[in-house]
């Protein structure tokens, strides 16, 4: 799947998230993608929530496998491990770059870090794995 293919099925497939993420661009190990920081992303104290970094890492990994899979709705994750290192800047989008660690048939296991827009240092690390349903393994085989 192409950025566009990926950020139409997004769209499209999740509206509960429409418009909080960007496709940046595929790279040749994953994917880099955007959280569009708005208020609902905050927490008190004026940072970036938890669940909205997790959010951001899970889409992310999720994006990168589709871009090499195709839209497989049903991929779902089965384990997700997420390093919270600093505290992200209430005022800038995060910027997150996956990479697919390993494509098997049944798993996928991707690694993430997390930035905020302009920093080097990066706020969250996350390890992801990702089930593969079994009719796309079906389907794959029988080609």
């Amino acid at each position: 799947m192409s950025e566009a293919d990926l950020s139409a099925f997004i769209e499209r497939e999740f509206p509960q998230v429409r418009g909080d993420f960007a496709v940046e661009r595929l790279t040749e190990e994953g994917i880099v993608i955007r959280l569009k920081v708005t208020e609902r992303h905050l927490r008190p104290g004026g940072t970036v929530s938890g669940p909205s970094i997790f959010g951001l890492a899970d889409v992310a990994v999720y994006l990168a496998l589709l871009a090499r899979i195709g839209p497989v709705a049903l991929a779902v994750t089965t384990n997700a491990s997420v390093d919270f290192l600093r505290k992200p800047e209430a005022g800038r989008d995060l910027i997150a770059e996956a990479r697919l660690l390993k494509l098997g048939r049944v798993l996928v296991v991707g690694d993430v870090l997390i930035r905020s827009e302009g920093r080097e240092a990066p706020v969250a690390r996350a390890s992801m794995t990702y089930s593969i349903p079994p009719d796309r393994i079906a389907a794959t085989a029988s080609t």
